[in-house]
């Protein structure tokens, strides 16, 4: 069985890579496979993912600290989450959700806004 950090790593790059595939899709025309640069931004974006420090104290990249892309792989990865972000509500719809709740709980966390536990 997969530990929380390992299942996080995971999710995190199943949505990226369901982001790509979408946009590839839909700016580029493909059909099934992805055209070769969005093909090297998802796998660079695994890579990314398999080597991150810091998964199992974040939830995704756009709440971290630090940014380990480079900047030509960055300014891709922003166009594609622009143009996807909307979009995956309509073609991935539970992961679209549980990414927001994911997000909006993080930025809480970060900004010290977390609800309170009750005590029992």
């Amino acid at each position: 069985m997969k530990n929380r950090t390992e299942t996080k790593r995971e999710r995190e790059k199943q949505m990226v890579s369901q982001m790509i595939a979408l946009y590839c899709k839909k700016n580029h025309h493909t059909k099934g496979a992805l055209c070769p640069d969005c093909a090297a931004l998802a796998e660079y974006a695994r890579q990314r993912s398999d080597k991150c420090p810091f998964m199992e104290t974040k939830t995704f990249c756009s709440n971290c600290t630090v940014h380990c892309y480079k900047p030509e792989m960055r300014e891709k990865i922003r166009q594609v989450m622009r143009f996807s972000g909307p979009r995956m509500l309509f073609h991935h719809p539970a992961a679209a959700i549980r990414h927001v709740v994911e997000t909006k709980r993080e930025q809480n966390r970060l900004s010290g806004n977390e609800p309170q536990q009750k005590a029992e």
